[in-house]
C-alpha cells in the first residue's frame, strides 16, 4: 500500500508527472494498492477555495475522477489513525499532514510525499517515498 499526500495525489491525477520523483512514478505504476486519506479531500477543497490550486474541472467532477475514475482508494479517518496522529513525534504542526502520516503507518504502507518536513519523523524511516 502506498498512501499519497495531497500534493502527490493532485499531481498524479492531473498528469503532472514531472513534479514526482522517478521512484514515485515507478512505485505508483507498479504497486497493487494506492490510497489517499479522506482528509486530503478537505485539504484539496480548501486549497481550491483559497485559490492556492486550480483544478482543470469543477471540484466534484475532479474528486469523482480522482477517486472513482482511478485505482486510488479513499482511506477513512479512523479512531486508530486519529490517535496515532496525535502520538506522532512533534515535528510538524499541520494536523492534516499528521493524519496522512498516521494513515500510512496504521496501514503499514509507504507514504509518497514531496513535503521536506516529513523526513523529520523517525516513524517514517524506510517508509517515505520521496
Amino acid at each position: 500500500m502506498i498512501v499519497l499526500d495531497t500534493h502527490i495525489w493532485y499531481w498524479w491525477i492531473n498528469g503532472d508527472l514531472g513534479r514526482l520523483s522517478a521512484a514515485q512514478v515507478e512505485a505508483l505504476r507498479t504497486t497493487a494498492r494506492v490510497g489517499v486519506s479522506a482528509v486530503s479531500c478537505f485539504e484539496m477543497a480548501h486549497s481550491v477555495r483559497r485559490g492556492r490550486i486550480e483544478l482543470p474541472v469543477p471540484m466534484r467532477e475532479w474528486f469523482s475522477k480522482a477517486l472513482y475514475g482511478s485505482r486510488i482508494e479513499l482511506l477513512p479517518l479512523t479512531p486508530a489513525i486519529a490517535s496515532r496522529a496525535v502520538d506522532l513525534t512533534d515535528r510538524h504542526g499541520d494536523p492534516f499532514d499528521r493524519m496522512i502520516i498516521a494513515t500510512s503507518l496504521e496501514l503499514d504502507g509507504q507514504l509518497a510525499s514531496a513535503d521536506g518536513q516529513f523526513h523529520a519523523y523517525p516513524e517514517l524511516a524506510s517508509r517515505l517515498l520521496a
